[in-house]
């Protein structure tokens, strides 16, 4: 069975990037710690809570975190959206996508998903 390379995660509402920024720092901290890419100085993992925060607030697109590493959490420039994706092989996306559908759900935010490699059943 083929995995998924990447996961998207298509944002609803009016205001969708607004809507995320509650439950933004809670999906950045369980990713970093799921793709084992926690920043060894808290300032720094701070300093993208609140970057990343600030610009949901706003209703504007973040911008993730997109650095080396097993896995990227990124915000294209064309559509309310977000997406996890697999750098390398061996990293497991569909359980970070599912963790995040979890935060997802339970915060009461619309949106769709989208797993991007797999045909849809």
């Amino acid at each position: 069975m083929m995995k998924a390379s990447s996961i998207h995660f298509v944002l609803g509402g009016e205001t969708p990037y607004k809507d995320l920024a509650p439950a933004f720092p809670e999906i950045l901290k369980m990713f970093l710690a799921e793709t084992e890419q926690v920043p060894e100085d808290e300032e720094i993992m701070l300093m993208f809570i609140e970057l990343n925060t600030a610009d949901l607030e706003r209703n504007m697109k973040p911008e993730g975190y997109n650095r080396k590493g097993r896995m990227r959490l990124v915000f294209p420039m064309d559509k309310p959206e977000f997406y996890v994706k697999a750098v390398g092989k061996g990293a497991d996306v569909a359980r970070v996508g599912e963790k995040i559908n979890e935060i997802l759900a339970a915060s009461g935010i619309r949106y769709t998903v989208v797993n991007n490699d797999l045909p849809e059943l």
